[in-house]
Order: C-alpha cells, then structure tokens, then sequence
C-alpha cells in the first residue's frame, strides 16, 4: 500500500527500484448545462439558503443526452495528453475510476483506449465510488515503480445525475457530472508519488450504496423498502459524514508518516469534493488552516470518483502548486472506502516539440476512428462471407493487416 516509514523528517523514504512515478500531464472536462440551487427547488422542496447551509454548494453540472462518463472522460484525457504532450501509443496501461461505468462491462476505460488509439495499453475499470480515484492512482503508480510499465492514464469520470432519484431531497441535491485525468510517468528523479493509504470497511455497505443487477438483496438493512429503487442512490447522510470527518485526518496522518513527513510539510491538500462541512471538519482534525484545502464544491457539487482531478486540475491552473510542494490528496465514500495520498509536485520534461506532437495526436484519434469503422464493416463482411467461404474475407484480412501495422 505504499512505501516504508524512515521516520518523520525530510528525507523520502527509500525507493529499491530507483524509479519514480511523477505526475506529467493533467485535464478535466465538465457539461455545458448548469443546475443551480434554484433549478433544483423546482424539483424538490429545498432552496438556496438551505443547500448551501448545509453542504457549501451553488451548483454542479448535469450531462447532456449525448454526453456520457466515457465521453466526458475521454475529453479530459486528451487534455492531459496534451499537456504531458506525449502520445496515445506510449501509454501502457488505462485506468478509469467510476461508479457510473459505461456498460457492466466492457469496461470504460478500454472504449476509451479505443478512441485514443492507444493500441499498446492495457486497459480496466477500478470500482472504490468516491475514494476510486486515489486507488487507481496508487495501482498506476505502484506498476511504474515496479518497472512492469513506463507510463499510465489514471482517468475519475461520473455522470452521477443518471443514479440519482430526483425525488430524494438528501441526495439529489449533492451529485453532479465531471471527469479528471492525470498521465503518471517514470522517471529516475525523485519524488512523484511518494507514500499511499487504502482502506476499505465493508461492514458499512449499506450506509451509500446503489443496488444493481445481481444484487444478493436490494432491502438495505436501515433503509424504508419503499425509498430503495434499484439502479438509484441510497445514502445514510449523517453516519456517512461521520465516517468521513473520522478518517480525512487520520489516513492523511498515516500516508505522511509512511513518506516521512509532517503536516507541516504540506502545501496543500486536495480532498474528495462531498461536503464543505466535511473540509472544515477535517480542518479541525488536522490543525491546519481551510486555506490550505482546495475546495471547488461550490460549482461542481459531489462528482464522487472525478472530483479530486478536477480539484487538482483547478489548483495547478490557479498557480496553488508549485516545484518542490509536498501535496495530499483524499477521497472518501461508498464502501465504505478511503485512500490518502502524498505527492511531491515535480517537473518532468516529456515529449517531442508541442506543435508536432499535438498533429501526431489528432492523426492518433483520426486513425482511431477509421480503425473502429474498418473492424465494424470487416465484421459484417465477415458474416456473410463465412456462409459462402470458410476461408476469411478480404476486409478482415486488411483489418488484421492494419491492426499489425499499428503494432509495429
């Protein structure tokens, strides 16, 4: 789960393999529509005052009819590609944390490994609801400082709004839509991700929880039947901010410890978006200042496994990060999970000029769409001449010749 303790102090704990896995490129993207607390009030009796009273928040973002958690997680990848300015087919490995997957399966990060034309990746769905994204960033950085990869696609994507019950006052209020994603590299440099906390308790599975098919049982012990529907959000609010002000504090405390460092080393901390109520607690636990909290709670609301990118994304464009800053990431939620994190912020130079890069990106997504439409119409070809012939047809050996091709 991370690396050993040397002790407190500045020194970084050791590292065997003498690589480490630095954050290199980063994006967000996020629906045009907006939901304001007054929109809401026309849903559910509620109002402004009262939201933002008691949970910090203005508005979120709500996806559009064509909009989706693969495509609005595909946008905010390209972004950190971009900014990492490397291409799609030196990734090794795509990781999408989410609790609104595209299908069952497959999963969402390998639809969007296909629109990348990131033909060399491996590709997974990672299941920890709002502390997800801390978990697939330790399962991608762990992999690169292992050496089995040299660089990964850690994606947090939702579109929350399509499990909500819009008639339920106590969750329908808090959720929006949003994705993040960051591009992890190695390098021989020291720092990057330094030290990571997982933890699970699965006793409390019913405190926020959304029944689904082959659900053992879709009654939620503490739950009125009547207010559980399948495929919609249930959540015990109070004993869920409870579990959340408990463990904020302490696994941050313990991922500092594990990278040999204090609280006052942090420059900043980047929590998982649920309630500002929930920062200031954790202020509190912490002895620290709100200040040194990132908080954007008040226009995107609780995007679960997407909010700490699009956190992260907001702080490093706003200049909060800088070369040098030790930073703490924590998400929190449905499991009941938790993950914190500890980084040292670095800059890594990568890539080939921006302006030649950026042209071989957009030939990656052009031959990554000519790809699908080639594999799809070879398919049907297939079909039909597999009734005449019991050799292959001609489209499908040109599609495995081009797969081949991509591959070399």
């Amino acid at each position: 789960m991370g690396t050993h303790s040397n002790g407190r102090g500045s020194h970084p704990p050791a590292n065997d393999s003498g690589v480490y896995a630095h954050i290199v490129g980063w994006g967000m993207a996020v629906p045009e529509r907006v939901l304001t607390n007054n929109d809401l009030a026309a849903i559910v009796e509620t109002d402004d005052t009262w939201i933002q009273s008691r949970t910090g928040i203005r508005e979120r973002r709500i996806a559009g009819e064509h909009e989706s958690t693969a495509t609005l997680g595909l946008k905010a990848a390209q972004q950190a590609l971009e900014v990492a300015n490397i291409l799609p087919l030196e990734l090794d490995l795509i990781v999408v944390a989410t609790s609104t997957p595209e299908h069952i399966f497959p999963s969402t990060a390998s639809l969007i490994q296909d629109w990348l034309g990131a033909t060399k990746a491996g590709a997974f769905d990672l299941s920890a609801a709002c502390a997800g994204f801390v978990y697939a960033l330790n399962m991608a950085a762990q992999s690169i400082r292992s050496g089995s990869i040299e660089t990964a696609l850690v994606i947090g994507s939702e579109t929350m709004s399509r499990v909500l019950d819009w008639q339920d006052r106590s969750t329908c209020i808090l959720f929006g839509d949003g994705a993040g994603a960051l591009v992890l590299k190695a390098s021989d440099v020291e720092g990057g991700v330094r030290s990571a906390v997982l933890r699970s308790d699965g006793s409390g599975w019913d405190l926020l929880s959304i029944p689904t098919v082959g659900s053992r049982d879709n009654r939620l012990p503490e739950a009125n039947p009547d207010e559980v529907k399948m495929y919609k959000m249930y959540m015990n609010g109070r004993e869920v901010f409870k579990f959340a002000t408990r463990v904020i504090g302490e696994s941050i405390m313990q991922a500092l410890d594990m990278a040999g460092l204090t609280v006052n080393d942090l420059s900043l901390i980047v929590p998982h978006q649920a309630n500002y109520r929930i920062l200031q607690a954790a202020a509190r636990s912490l002895n620290v200042d709100e200040s040194i909290f990132v908080s954007n709670i008040d226009r995107y609301g609780n995007t679960s496994a997407a909010s700490i990118p699009i956190a992260l994304c907001e702080a490093i464009e706003d200049g909060r990060i800088k070369d040098g800053n030790h930073i703490a990431l924590c998400g929190f939620g449905g499991g009941l999970a938790w993950a914190s994190m500890i980084i040292t912020w670095t800059g890594v130079e990568t890539g080939e000029p921006r302006a030649l890069g950026r042209q071989r990106r957009q030939l990656s997504y052009l031959g990554a769409r000519w790809r699908r439409q080639l594999v799809r119409l070879s398919r049907r070809a297939d079909e039909v001449v597999s009734r005449i012939h019991p050799e292959r047809g001609r489209l499908s050996r040109l599609r495995h010749k081009f797969d081949k091709q991509k591959l070399d």
